[in-house]
């Protein structure tokens, strides 16, 4: 990434975006003069990408999904689609900075729920195969994947595997569910192309306030639940900013 960045910066880009802490940091010590737009961070401040998130100074500004604790809404929802859900398992990177919180905001929305929870960390892709066959022994009824740039990379071999282990998937954004995941609630990190645009008309980024996730989107693959077998609540759809059929 330190590579890329600096190719970025050679190139004479106007805007640099980043997506998640790896490569925000990796732009940030590459360029102190050229705009970076975070596409999603978890905690931009205590990384030093920002001084706050109301006035972010330097060159730096975008979207931050700190507060977006989804862990009970995740547990909700696929029991809306899951009503005798008994486990639910947690697929989480050690990769990313906040698999922690992941792991204990999924843990405790389970446990007021009545759910069983089983936690699984990887951070290759063959982990990521032994860790659904795992899941799949211990009568996991539905997954929930965590936020982690390492899972961007892997979207299909995700959405694959929840198939074929027959587990209703939950993802924290929309390019999960449109590469085969069954749902996903979270921020909409397209909202980062805004920032791209006020730039281009002379914002400077350290005048822009850090967006955090305020509104959630729900978007839901038809497709993938008639792969499982399941048939969505009426309820649900219509709660629902997308339906991918």
């Amino acid at each position: 990434m330190p590579a890329l960045a600096a190719e970025l910066v050679q190139l004479k880009v106007d805007v640099i975006v980043a997506v998640a802490s790896p490569a925000i940091s990796a732009a940030q010590k590459a360029t102190a003069t050229i705009p970076i737009v975070m596409a999603t961070t978890g905690d931009p401040v205590s990384s030093g990408f920002v001084k706050s998130l109301a006035r972010p100074g330097g060159n730096i500004t975008g979207l931050s999904n700190m507060g977006g604790d989804t862990g009970a809404k995740d547990v909700d929802l696929l029991l809306s689609v899951v009503p005798k859900l008994a486990r639910i398992g947690v697929l989480v990177s050690p990769t990313s900075t906040t698999y922690r919180a992941i792991s204990e905001s999924v843990k405790a929305g389970a446990q007021k729920a009545g759910v069983k929870t089983l936690v699984a960390e990887v951070s290759t892709p063959e982990e990521i195969e032994r860790a659904f066959a795992m899941m799949a022994r211990e009568n996991v009824g539905a997954v929930i994947v965590g936020a982690a740039p390492f899972f961007s990379l892997r979207r299909p071999q995700l959405a694959e595997l929840a198939i074929r282990y027959r587990m209703p998937s939950i993802f924290g954004n929309r390019a999960y569910v449109e590469a085969g995941g069954l749902m996903s609630y979270g921020q909409n990190y397209l909202r980062a192309a805004s920032y791209v645009d006020k730039i281009f008309k002379g914002a400077k980024p350290g005048d822009l306030p850090v967006e955090q996730p305020i509104t959630l989107e729900l978007v839901i693959n038809l497709k993938t639940a008639n792969a499982l077998g399941l048939t969505i609540p009426q309820t649900l759809l219509l709660r629902a900013d997308e339906v991918i059929q």
